[in-house]
Protein backbone atom coordinates (compact mmCIF):
# COMPACT_ATOMS: atom_id res chain seq x y z
CA UNK A 1 0.00 0.00 0.00
CA UNK A 2 0.96 3.63 -0.40
CA UNK A 3 0.30 6.46 2.02
CA UNK A 4 0.13 10.07 0.85
CA UNK A 5 0.92 13.15 2.93
CA UNK A 6 0.22 16.53 1.38
CA UNK A 7 1.64 19.86 2.49
CA UNK A 8 1.62 23.42 1.29
CA UNK A 9 -1.35 25.48 0.20
CA UNK A 10 -2.75 28.54 1.89
CA UNK A 11 -3.68 32.05 0.88
CA UNK A 12 -1.89 34.17 -1.69
CA UNK A 13 -2.61 37.34 -3.59
CA UNK A 14 -3.16 37.24 -7.36
CA UNK A 15 0.15 37.00 -9.15
CA UNK A 16 1.77 35.22 -6.22
CA UNK A 17 3.26 31.76 -5.90
CA UNK A 18 2.72 28.66 -3.80
CA UNK A 19 4.19 25.18 -3.78
CA UNK A 20 2.38 21.98 -2.93
CA UNK A 21 4.11 18.77 -1.91
CA UNK A 22 2.86 15.22 -1.71
CA UNK A 23 4.99 12.50 -0.19
CA UNK A 24 4.18 8.89 -1.02
CA UNK A 25 5.60 6.14 1.18
CA UNK A 26 5.15 2.41 1.22
CA UNK A 27 5.14 0.24 -1.87
CA UNK A 28 6.35 3.06 -4.09
CA UNK A 29 7.80 0.57 -6.58
CA UNK A 30 4.23 -0.05 -7.70
CA UNK A 31 3.54 3.57 -8.57
CA UNK A 32 2.37 3.86 -12.16
CA UNK A 33 1.72 7.60 -12.14
CA UNK A 34 1.29 10.57 -9.80
CA UNK A 35 -0.39 13.89 -10.23
CA UNK A 36 -2.57 16.69 -8.99
CA UNK A 37 -6.26 17.35 -9.36
CA UNK A 38 -8.25 20.29 -8.06
CA UNK A 39 -11.84 20.92 -7.13
CA UNK A 40 -13.19 24.45 -7.07
CA UNK A 41 -16.44 25.31 -5.28
CA UNK A 42 -19.40 24.22 -7.37
CA UNK A 43 -17.22 22.58 -10.01
CA UNK A 44 -16.14 19.08 -10.84
CA UNK A 45 -12.70 17.82 -9.93
CA UNK A 46 -10.29 18.41 -12.78
CA UNK A 47 -6.81 17.26 -13.67
CA UNK A 48 -4.10 19.87 -13.15
CA UNK A 49 -0.88 18.00 -13.92
CA UNK A 50 0.29 14.41 -13.90
CA UNK A 51 3.07 12.17 -15.10
CA UNK A 52 3.60 8.45 -15.47
CA UNK A 53 6.70 7.12 -13.74
CA UNK A 54 9.64 8.08 -15.92
CA UNK A 55 7.46 10.11 -18.25
CA UNK A 56 6.97 13.77 -19.00
CA UNK A 57 4.34 15.80 -17.21
CA UNK A 58 1.05 16.69 -18.83
CA UNK A 59 -0.73 19.89 -17.85
CA UNK A 60 -4.22 21.27 -18.12
CA UNK A 61 -4.37 24.05 -20.69
CA UNK A 62 -5.35 26.64 -18.11
CA UNK A 63 -2.18 26.11 -16.05
CA UNK A 64 0.41 25.60 -18.78
CA UNK A 65 3.29 28.02 -18.44
CA UNK A 66 2.32 28.88 -14.85
CA UNK A 67 2.46 25.56 -12.96
CA UNK A 68 5.37 23.16 -12.84
CA UNK A 69 5.12 19.50 -11.85
CA UNK A 70 8.15 17.65 -10.55
CA UNK A 71 8.95 14.39 -8.77
CA UNK A 72 11.77 13.16 -6.57
CA UNK A 73 12.45 9.60 -5.49
CA UNK A 74 14.46 8.63 -2.45
CA UNK A 75 17.60 6.60 -2.99
CA UNK A 76 16.05 3.50 -1.46
CA UNK A 77 12.86 4.01 -3.52
CA UNK A 78 10.80 3.83 -0.36
CA UNK A 79 9.54 7.37 -0.74
CA UNK A 80 8.47 9.41 -3.72
CA UNK A 81 7.53 13.06 -3.52
CA UNK A 82 5.79 15.18 -6.09
CA UNK A 83 5.60 18.93 -6.18
CA UNK A 84 3.40 21.46 -7.85
CA UNK A 85 5.02 24.87 -8.17
CA UNK A 86 2.26 27.37 -8.87
CA UNK A 87 3.25 30.79 -10.18
CA UNK A 88 1.24 33.74 -11.47
CA UNK A 89 -1.73 32.51 -9.50
CA UNK A 90 -5.19 33.75 -10.40
CA UNK A 91 -8.41 33.88 -8.39
CA UNK A 92 -9.78 31.11 -10.63
CA UNK A 93 -7.02 28.84 -9.33
CA UNK A 94 -8.75 28.83 -5.94
CA UNK A 95 -9.60 25.22 -5.15
CA UNK A 96 -8.81 22.22 -3.02
CA UNK A 97 -5.83 20.50 -4.60
CA UNK A 98 -5.64 16.72 -4.35
CA UNK A 99 -2.63 14.52 -4.85
CA UNK A 100 -3.28 11.25 -6.65
CA UNK A 101 -1.13 8.18 -6.89
CA UNK A 102 -2.01 5.46 -9.40
CA UNK A 103 -0.71 2.04 -8.44
CA UNK A 104 -0.04 -0.89 -10.68
CA UNK A 105 -1.59 -3.79 -8.76
CA UNK A 106 0.28 -6.35 -10.86
CA UNK A 107 -2.86 -8.15 -12.03
CA UNK A 108 -3.57 -5.85 -14.94
CA UNK A 109 -5.55 -3.32 -12.95
CA UNK A 110 -4.77 0.08 -11.47
CA UNK A 111 -5.66 1.47 -8.07
CA UNK A 112 -6.08 5.16 -7.26
CA UNK A 113 -4.93 6.54 -3.91
CA UNK A 114 -5.95 10.09 -3.04
CA UNK A 115 -4.49 12.61 -0.64
CA UNK A 116 -6.70 14.54 1.76
CA UNK A 117 -6.46 17.76 -0.18
CA UNK A 118 -4.88 21.16 0.36
CA UNK A 119 -6.82 24.39 0.10
CA UNK A 120 -5.37 27.09 -2.11
CA UNK A 121 -7.03 30.49 -1.96
CA UNK A 122 -6.08 33.27 -4.36
CA UNK A 123 -7.60 36.62 -3.52
CA UNK A 124 -6.73 40.20 -2.80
Amino acid sequence: QVQLVESGGGWVQPGGSLRLSCAASGTTFSIYAMGWYREAPGKERELVAAAATGGAANYADNVKGRFTFSRDNSRDNMKSTIYLQMDSLRPEDTAVYYCICVLDTGDGTKQDVWGRGALVTVSS
